[in-house]
């Protein structure tokens, strides 16, 4: 699942694909902004984590994930 994170007074969103389900990443982010963790922390395909202080989220986007395309184009 692609997942796009704001981040208050940066100028370019976090974008990860994760293997968790929405509902899991939903918890987590409502969990960070009610304040039981100071830490948004997701982990995507790769295995990094993603940790960003829970004071300076903007915005969460889930959605699902993009189709990687391969191949070549006629010009």
């Amino acid at each position: 699942m692609e997942v796009k994170i704001g981040v208050q007074h940066a100028p370019r969103e976090i974008v990860l694909e994760s293997g968790q389900t929405p509902e899991e990443v939903e918890q987590v982010v409502a969990d960070a902004l009610a304040g039981k963790s100071q830490l948004l922390s997701l982990v995507d395909d790769h295995g990094r984590k993603v940790l960003v202080p829970a004071d300076r989220l903007a915005y969460v986007e889930l959605g699902e994930p993009t189709a990687r395309k391969v191949g070549f184009s006629a010009l």
